[in-house]
């Protein structure tokens, strides 16, 4: 059995991409970990603490996963097409639950500013790898633009039609 730290971190994951951060609550956290409040504390100070170190891991994971969905792509167009393979890669493992980052900034409120700096730092460096990718900045912005709207609309309409499409288009741009 994991430790309750990993407990923790493994049930919020579940819960917050299946029920929503605010429709989570801790209680059900801990209950639902097996762990005692007690020692959800000893590792978290709050709801958001937890929901920043769940983000700081899913950012690791995510980019983890993209660069091996990637690295295999030598030729500039084949990489980018690799990244738009991803999100129908997690499309389909996760059920077309988008971007946990969008998802959890629609929740949040203004105050919850360390909750916000961690999305902002996921989409930025998200940016920076279309523009590594890349080398133009005005290009890797708009096929940023399009990656996002593409998670978001696959998530709208539970399809990857907008991905496939958004292929197409890079097709055309590069």
């Amino acid at each position: 059995m994991s430790l309750p730290k990993e407990r923790i971190l493994e049930k919020a994951s579940v819960l917050f991409h299946q029920q929503g951060y605010n429709s989570t609550g801790i209680n059900q956290i801990i209950s639902e970990a097996n762990v005692a409040k007690a020692s959800f504390y000893q590792h978290f100070k709050s709801k958001d603490d937890l929901c920043i170190e769940f983000l700081n891991r899913r950012h690791q994971y995510w980019f983890e996963e993209l660069s091996n969905y990637t690295s295999n792509s030598k030729k500039l167009k084949a990489k980018v097409i690799s990244a738009f393979d991803f999100i129908i890669h997690m499309n389909e493992k996760e059920n077309f639950r988008g971007c946990c980052f969008l998802n959890i900034l629609s929740e949040i409120s203004k105050d919850q500013e360390n909750i916000l700096t961690v999305i902002q730092a996921h989409k930025n460096d998200l940016r920076i790898f279309f523009k590594q990718v890349l080398e133009d900045e005005l290009l890797a912005t708009h096929i940023y633009l399009l990656f996002e709207s593409a998670i978001i609309e696959s998530q709208l309409f539970k399809s990857n039609e907008i991905v496939n499409k958004s292929k197409s288009i890079i097709n055309s741009l590069i």
